[in-house]
């Protein structure tokens, strides 16, 4: 949430850079069933669902035809008929046969179908979301959990529907024809299997979803702190030895594993109950088929072909219960990752957003302007108060400060990526915070220093903040960014493929690459976290001061967004060299403004600023 935002935004015109209205985001679920609400958003497709019942049923049905078919054909060959009374039932036996595994195979391909359709579905909903609604939902979320809910949750709410609910739907459809055919051979033999496929069906599912429900919470949430913590170790592993967090993040991973293996054997007792109850429900069914016809038989109501039907055939028709138990296993398992999913969602809901109409927009060129304005990251205290900053088109302002004192929490305020703790912050007239996150990137965009840098070419990073910039636009903005030579030792130039999260990139090359992001945005007003970080002095000096004065002018930006626009700047520095090219300065020290003015009004006037000042230039 904190990387640049904006691709593929429409532009604004020239003639008026007002911000579109908002559109008012209305909450699309209303079922408190997690995974409903979150089997609502896979977008299934209802004939493709029907077609995968049918094909299951079908392939299921071949196998309960299969079973009656060889059993009549296995008892009348004993009463050696003429062979030509054999010979469809021969013919039945390898039709069934073929068409068990062929419709199985078929069924299979449907259902992965539906289910790897929904999940993209539902991942592109997630991230639509996410993107466009309050980024505190996300903020406290690690980095592993975040990863963990859009992608093995997901998966697991797409398992629901290929693991639960098509087999529970075909060993329904399956078990009611069943108890049909039998019941019209033998109607006391129907009734007896219908109770032993409820058994098995209904009563064995029951109780390991009991014993699966407190099980598989559990499991979700260790599943979770597993990939959390791991990928957190894979990704920084120098970070955390630097702060000696390897031991206890070991120590964590360890005690989610064994949280997950005792989830594990919590859920293992239930699920053996219940498939004890299967089997014994298969043998109750046989027996009393049994029982049932050898009588029937000897009164002559049924004839001895017909009793090894009746008795062979049910056999087959368990086939369907038996995965129910594990069925119901996994629809727990898919509630409590729904559960997870639509908590990061209700987090990041937006709600209805306020009538932009009514906070009176401005029209031309927008403004943002922050008054009373106090920073803090969600649930703490603010970080920064008094922030009182006016900046438009063709105005910079640079904002100094030790670290610690909100320079970075500042920033995501003024591009809305954080809610103010107290006072205001409008673009155009209407409250940033409560703009859609496309419509407050056509008006300012954000490159942090932590935002993130995709495992592809140079070109499409670029294109993360408009989708359709040229190799030419790129080559031009790496330039200002000051990656002329690193561009021309690449060995396909733009079309360079880099590394996930450019670890194969030095750190000040990467803080440039976001800094050519950020020039090639749309919006007429940047906010720029560090671009001098992990430059030598004189580079990151020259780099500031360009941007100072080059970035406002509208130099580098495309010919269709106006190449003559100037645009607004707040560039958060550590440097104050450059900073003569600033129109204003804001110093922070203690979570307030502790001055401001031109770079030399404070020369002159702050002692504090002028020792800084001649401490650098010692430095240098």
């Amino acid at each position: 949430m904190t990387a640049l935002s904006g691709a593929d935004a429409p532009t604004v015109p020239r003639q008026t850079a007002a911000l579109p209205a908002p559109a008012r985001v209305a909450a699309p679920w209303g079922s408190r069933d997690p995974l409903r609400r979150a089997l609502s958003l896979l977008d299934v497709d209802r004939s493709r669902v029907g077609l995968s019942i049918t094909l299951g049923v079908l392939g299921l049905g071949s196998a309960v035809a299969l079973a009656g078919v060889a059993a009549w054909l296995i008892a009348r060959a004993s009463q050696m008929p003429p062979v030509l009374e054999l010979s469809i039932a021969t013919v039945a036996v390898r039709a069934f046969g073929i068409g068990r595994g062929v419709f199985r195979y078929l069924e299979r391909l449907v259902s992965h179908d539906v289910a790897l359709r929904g999940m993209g579905s539902l991942r592109t909903a997630l991230y639509a979301r996410l993107a466009a609604g309050r980024p505190e939902g996300t903020a406290a979320v690690r980095r592993g959990d975040l990863l963990a809910r859009v992608g093995a949750d997901v998966d697991a709410v797409g398992d629901a529907v290929v693991r639960g609910l098509l087999p529970a739907a075909v060993a329904a459809v399956l078990g009611l024809g069943t108890v049909v055919a039998m019941a019209a051979l033998l109607p006391a033999a129907g009734a007896t299997l219908a109770a032993c496929l409820l058994l098995a069906g209904v009563v064995a599912p029951w109780l390991a979803a009991r014993g699966a429900r407190t099980a598989e919470q559990r499991a979700v949430t260790a599943r979770a702190s597993i990939a959390s913590i791991s990928l957190g170790l894979l990704d920084d592993p120098g970070a955390l030895a630097v702060q000696g967090r390897i031991a206890p993040e070991l120590a964590a991973l360890r005690r989610s594993d064994a949280d997950l293996a005792e989830a594990t054997d919590a859920g293992a007792g239930p699920a053996a109950l219940a498939a004890a109850l299967g089997s014994l429900a298969v043998g109750v069914a046989v027996l009393a088929a049994l029982l049932l016809g050898i009588p029937a038989v000897a009164a002559g109501a049924l004839t001895p072909v017909a009793l090894a039907v009746i008795v062979l055939t049910p056999l087959a028709a368990f086939e369907a219960t038996s995965v129910l138990p594990a069925a119901a296993i996994q629809v727990h398992r898919s509630r409590a990752a729904a559960a997870r999913i639509m908590a990061l969602l209700d987090e990041a809901e937006v709600g209805d957003l306020p009538d932009p109409a009514a906070q009176g927009p401005t029209t031309g060129a927008p403004s943002l302007v922050a008054r009373g304005l106090a920073c803090a990251w969600p649930g703490h205290p603010p970080v920064v108060t008094g922030i009182d900053l006016d900046l438009s088109p063709g105005r910079s302002i640079a904002v100094v400060g030790p670290s610690g004192t909100g320079k970075t929490t500042l920033l995501l305020t003024l591009a809305g990526l954080l809610p103010p703790h107290a006072g205001t912050v409008d673009l155009g007239g209407v409250a940033v915070s409560a703009l859609p996150r496309e419509t407050a990137a056509l008006g300012v965009a954000l490159t942090a220093e932590d935002a993130h840098v995709f495992a592809t070419s140079v070109l499409e990073n670029l294109r993360v903040a408009r989708g359709d910039v040229t190799p030419d636009e790129a080559r031009g903005a790496l330039a200002r960014a000051g990656l002329t030579d690193w561009l021309d030792g690449l060995p396909d130039g733009v079309d360079t493929r880099l590394g996930p999260d450019a670890q194969n990139v030095s750190g000040g090359e990467r803080r440039r690459l976001l800094l050519a992001r950020a020039l090639v945005a749309p919006a007429p007003l940047l906010l720029v976290d560090e671009p001098g970080e992990h430059l030598d002095r004189a580079t990151a000096d020259h780099l500031v001061r360009d941007l100072l004065t080059q970035g406002v002018t509208g130099t580098g930006v495309p010919a269709r967004t106006a190449a003559d626009r100037p645009r607004g700047v707040v560039v958060v520095t550590h440097r104050l060299t450059p900073l003569d090219a600033a129109d204003e300065v804001v110093l922070l020290k203690d979570g307030r403004v502790e001055a401001r003015g031109t770079h030399a009004e404070l020369l002159r006037t702050h002692d504090g600023y002028r020792e800084a000042m001649e401490t650098e230039r010692d430095d240098d």
